[in-house]
């Protein structure tokens, strides 16, 4: 499903994002594509650099971090809420962009404590289950948990749509299950550890290429 377009349902939102990426927002009239053109070009490859740091705030933000700051700064309007279907589509849109090519996350002093946060959290055993990431994704990948093959835990699909959900779905989304899964506190969409845990998946993942819109069970 996932690599046939006509079948795959994540698709949907792609062709939902590029509405949005043409559509005027805001007092100032301006679209994603008043400042950056054609999203084919402006936006190639642009998804394997995320998350990344923001100069302007020294935060960490992924893509739809980014969406969000570029709708306050230069749209003059309100953030998407995460999860909501705009979001989520322009997020598909943009990483879509970059279909096929490989991850490219570099550490640096910037972005080393964010790193090291999310490499933490991905070895810490949390939860009343007091299970990591890391003993699923690294330890017992490619063993059957009930009917499902465990993975690799890699981000490089996301959004994604998941038959489970019949929707589509952010990585963080994905998190929050994974917490539910091990009885732990779940923590908000676009949370700081969050997108720490992100950051350091990016980096798992260097050199496999980018899949949006992914397909899974």
């Amino acid at each position: 499903m996932q690599s046939d377009d006509f079948s795959n349902p994540g698709m949907l939102w792609v062709a939902r994002g590029e509405k949005l990426w043409m559509t005027p927002a805001g007092g100032s009239g301006k679209s994603c594509a008043t400042c950056h053109t054609e999203a084919s070009q402006g936006m190639k490859g642009v998804a394997t650099r995320y998350p990344a740091m923001d100069p302007g705030s020294a935060r960490l933000v992924n893509i739809e971090g980014r969406i969000n700051l570029c709708r306050a700064r230069h749209q003059q309007v309100e953030a998407f809420q995460y999860e909501s279907e705009e979001l989520l589509a322009l997020t598909a849109y943009v990483a879509h962009q970059s279909r096929g090519m490989p991850v490219k996350i570099e550490i640096d002093a910037q972005n080393r404590r964010h790193f090291d946060r999310g490499r933490d959290l991905y070895n810490r055993r949390i939860g009343q289950m007091n299970l990591s990431c890391a003993q699923c994704h690294d330890q017992n990948w490619g063993k059957k948990l009930l009917t499902d093959t465990i993975s690799q835990g890699h981000g490089n699909a996301y959004p994604i749509y998941r038959l489970e959900w019949q929707n589509a779905g952010s990585l963080h989304r994905r998190f929050r299950n994974c917490l539910y899964g091990v009885r732990a506190e779940l923590l908000p969409a676009g949370s700081a550890e969050f997108l720490d845990l992100e950051l350091f998946l990016a980096w798992r993942a260097r050199g496999l290429p980018l899949e949006t819109p992914g397909v899974r069970r």
